[in-house]
């Protein structure tokens, strides 16, 4: 009997030992780990790059922001789904020399599409009582800090709203020469109330360079130098199943995301869409009344959505046929007032103006979380003005819809334009490279 009690007391220590055993594993495997600091000095070169490769050729850091919502840092990664299971804050702690190493809670985003590369928040806590500027990433718990990439640590500091409305482009890639239709858009959210637009370039012609450079020098326009080719074998499609390469898109989803922090506290508003997009209200007369309007009615809500449409390139009309235009490659948004009609069993797309401080995670046509903040807006208050080939292509003109609300656009636009042309000589370089 005696026996019995203490095998019975046995199966149970050695039970209760496995079990302590197992829930330290998973808790060092699902939480934040603090190691204990260590003394180095502080490399203050940090990396300037838009896209940074880590040792490991699995995980490339976009940048380090600071969110103020819960005090946490929150690094913008693209990794592989798979291969990436374990990665680490390295703080440098300012004047005091020491840097901890934090265990990151890994957030892959849910829109991967299938590609085995996706966007990735990396989650660290700041130690208590280190002012951190830098933070460096590694795949070990221990390293030398002065061996690794440092990053600069962003929202760090408060900042004042610099602008209303911030338009994010992502990417422009294909060695881009649409250029009237560049000009056009960039003047069109000018005309509509942007402050500032945000383009990732991969690549583009000379020509759009000199316009690229024109809109920089003009402070409408910044570039951020896009270079995931260098890394990633990039996919001009939405899915894997379409294009089974790394990483969808050039990388579309990773910088939208990137851009909405970049902006998180200089812009009232972002808004995500493509070049050839423009958001086009049908009731007022720019975004700002628009915005006004909306948020009056929907108080509780900071992301907008807006359908689709698509206004084919195919089918053009006589109207603003302007002969000082045509030397300049692309598209003249003004001649293309006929759109495709809605396909009932088809997902219309939309894309989106959002107030960035509500948002955690997007994708390209909704917001990922907060998924419940995500607000359509009703097509006969704007829609989205979407000059490009046709989806429909076997519509003859008389199955089209016309509108031409872009028209009451069209004097102020045509001026804004020619005077472009003008500043940067654009039809003269066109057709010396012509002749």
């Amino acid at each position: 009997m005696c026996c019995s009690k203490r095998k019975v007391i046995l199966v149970v220590i050695i039970l209760t030992t496995s079990m302590f055993t197992w829930m330290l594993y998973k808790q060092r495997k699902h939480l934040p780990l603090m190691i204990k600091p260590k003394n180095h000095y502080c490399n203050k070169e940090s990396a300037n790059a838009a896209i940074t490769p880590l040792k490991d050729g699995r995980t490339f850091i976009i940048s380090p922001y600071f969110d103020t919502r819960h005090n946490i840092l929150r690094v913008l990664a693209i990794i592989h789904h798979k291969e990436v299971k374990e990665l680490y804050c390295l703080f440098c702690c300012g004047s005091n020399r020491n840097n901890h190493s934090v265990m990151a809670i890994i957030d892959l985003h849910s829109d991967r599409f299938g590609f085995p590369y996706g966007t990735a928040d990396l989650l660290c806590s700041i130690p208590m009582n280190c002012d951190a500027k830098y933070v460096s990433i590694h795949p070990f718990p221990e390293g030398d800090i002065e061996q690794m990439p440092t990053f600069k640590i962003k929202n760090r500091e408060p900042t004042a709203l610099s602008a209303e409305f911030t338009v994010c482009i992502s990417t422009m890639f294909g060695n881009y020469n649409n250029a009237l239709q560049f000009i056009h858009s960039m003047e069109m959210y000018k005309l509509l109330g942007a402050q500032k637009v945000i383009i990732y370039k991969t690549n583009c012609s000379q020509l759009m360079e000199k316009l690229l450079q024109y809109y920089i020098t003009e402070g409408t326009v910044e570039v951020i130098s896009w270079p995931i080719k260098d890394y990633l074998n990039t996919s001009s499609k939405w899915h894997y199943s379409m294009d089974a390469k790394d990483i969808g898109y050039y990388g579309q989803i990773t910088a939208l995301n990137d851009c909405i922090y970049r902006n998180m506290y200089t812009s009232k508003y972002v808004l995500l869409n493509d070049l050839d997009e423009i958001i086009l209200p049908f009731k007022h007369w720019n975004w700002t009344t628009m915005m006004e309007y909306l948020q009056e009615q929907n108080p509780n809500h900071g992301v907008f959505l807006f359908e689709n449409h698509i206004f084919p390139v195919t089918v053009s009309t006589s109207d603003f046929n302007i002969l000082s235009w045509h030397n300049v490659p692309g598209v003249n948004i003004l001649q293309h007032i006929y759109r495709e009609p809605d396909r009932p069993n088809v997902f219309n797309n939309r894309k989106i103006i959002l107030n960035p401080r509500i948002v955690y995670q997007t994708s390209v046509h909704l917001v990922l979380k907060p998924s419940d903040a995500n607000l359509k807006v009703s097509s006969d208050i704007a829609i989205i003005f979407h000059c490009r080939e046709p989806h429909q292509a076997h519509l003859p003109k008389q199955s089209l819809i016309r509108d031409a609300t872009i028209w009451k656009y069209s004097s102020l636009l045509i001026r804004n334009v020619n005077h472009v042309l003008n500043e940067t000589m654009f039809s003269q370089v066109v057709a010396k490279q012509e002749g």
